[in-house]
This record gives structure tokens, sequence and C-alpha cells, in this order.
């Protein structure tokens, strides 16, 4: 039973920790989030998305970011995004 746990079990049980970690830090990327609500700032200074697109976007963006910082530091060393 041990053998089969070894063989089939846990590739698994890696596989899945790795694509977890994956999406952690794609969901978690600061960096990205930043880059967004730069790109939204500029589509606003360039008029190609009007004062409400741009506020709520900004407040969508501003509260991911919020989340992403916070959920950072609970996870600490588990979410390290490789760039």
């Amino acid at each position: 039973m041990l053998l089969v746990d070894d063989l089939l079990v846990r590739p698994f049980v890696s596989l899945v920790g790795v694509l977890h970690d994956m999406a952690l830090e794609e969901l978690y990327d600061v960096d990205a989030i930043r880059d967004d609500i730069k790109e939204n700032q500029l589509l606003y200074e360039l008029g190609q998305r009007s004062t409400a697109e741009y506020e709520a976007r900004r407040e969508e963006l501003e509260a991911e970011l919020a989340l992403a910082k916070e959920a950072r530091e609970q996870l600490g060393d588990r979410v390290e995004v490789k760039g």
C-alpha cells in the first residue's frame, strides 16, 4: 500500500500544490495590479475612458490591491512571484 501511495498519490498531491502556488502568485501579483492602475490612468488621460469608467475601475483596482497586500502578509513566504 505504501508503494502505491508513493507512485500514485504523491505526484498528484505535488502537482496540485504547484498549481495552487501558481494560482496564488497570479491572483495576488501586486506589481500586475499596479500596472493595471497605471494603464487605467493613462487611458483616462488619453481620453479613451470616461470619468465614470475611470473612477469605477480605479476603485475596483484599489480594492484588489489592498486585498493582494493583505493576502501576501497573511501567506508570507507561500506567495512568491518569479519574474
